[in-house]
């Protein structure tokens, strides 16, 4: 019978991934529905959750917490949307707070974490394109010792990441941007709340002091196995107006996406949802605020 532990300390929890076959535990907003259904049909869990006991993380002051750091910003793990969106952080944060109230309702932002929106690793992640627009890494800690991985390779396809059984994610780390930058997100479902992504793009300019772009990030989420970034993009913005950004993509840029077919789109109506939706993002960088900060 799967039993769930609540360790008070980041070593005892350590102590208990390191023992055997246990799962660290991080919100739970997904774990507990998937559970559920099973039990409700006689079936068992998703093989992803493992059969072994859980690790509940809730209650580990080590993993809570937003700090400005030299050279980044270090969110906690257990940083819950809903304290993530109350936060007094630089407007490079816009686009992953705007990403933020749309996970899930006002309860899945109350309870889930960053650390268990990365972990999961659903290819709709809703957090997962704005922190990759911010060049995040995550801290990852085991008995063995810290590591830090940049996002992009934390993430490795549909459920699947890179951390391993012993260790357990402890920190998101933002490196900081200039004061000029400004940050977007847009996502695109079947309804407006409480809804999974057909598309969704985010995206983070540093503008120069003429009005111009000295460096542009974007990232696609629902289209691939794991959020992309669009390179070609945001090379070819560079020393472009910030104003004229909306006109740059082309469905080239959106070629190496891999979306699939479902419920809520077929293939074809992604990509050229990407599309639309990265144009209105980068025109949303054209108003007043990106030229007033940059002069």
């Amino acid at each position: 019978m799967r039993r769930t532990h609540r360790p008070a300390t980041l070593d005892e929890a350590l102590d208990m991934l390191a023992a055997g076959d246990a799962m660290p535990l991080a919100g739970g907003t997904d774990i507990y529905p998937a559970v559920a259904q099973a039990d409700a049909w006689a079936e068992p869990a998703p093989a992803r959750l493992g059969g072994g006991d859980l690790v509940d993380l809730g209650g580990l002051a080590a993993l809570r917490g937003i700090a400005e750091r030299e050279a980044a910003y270090e969110l906690g793990a257990g940083v819950t949307w809903s304290e993530l969106i109350a936060a007094e952080l630089p407007s490079c944060f816009e686009g992953v707070k705007l990403a933020a109230r749309e996970v899930g309702g006002r309860q899945i932002q109350n309870q889930g974490t960053l650390a268990g929106n990365l972990c999961n690793a659903s290819p709709a992640a809703d957090g997962v394109p704005a922190l990759l627009a911010l060049d995040a890494q995550v801290r990852l800690q085991s008995h063995g010792g810290t590591r830090e991985l940049p996002l992009a390779d934390f993430i490795t396809g549909v459920r699947e990441t890179a951390l391993r059984p012993d260790e357990i994610m402890t920190a998101i780390l933002v490196p900081k941007l200039p004061e000029a930058a400004r940050a977007n997100f847009l996502k695109l479902g079947a309804r407006r709340y409480l809804v999974i992504s057909i598309a969704m793009v985010s995206a983070v300019v540093v503008p120069t002091s003429d009005g111009r772009v000295e460096d542009l990030r974007v990232a696609v989420g629902a289209c691939s196995a794991v959020a992309q970034r669009l390179p070609a993009l945001e090379a070819r913005a560079v020393g472009q107006p910030v104003h004229s950004l909306a006109t740059l993509p082309t469905a080239e840029d959106f070629a190496d996406l891999t979306p699939i077919s479902d419920a809520r789109a077929d293939a074809d109506y992604r990509r050229e949802a990407a599309l639309v939706l990265t144009r209105r993002v980068l025109a949303g960088f054209a108003d007043s605020s990106v030229s007033e900060v940059a002069a």
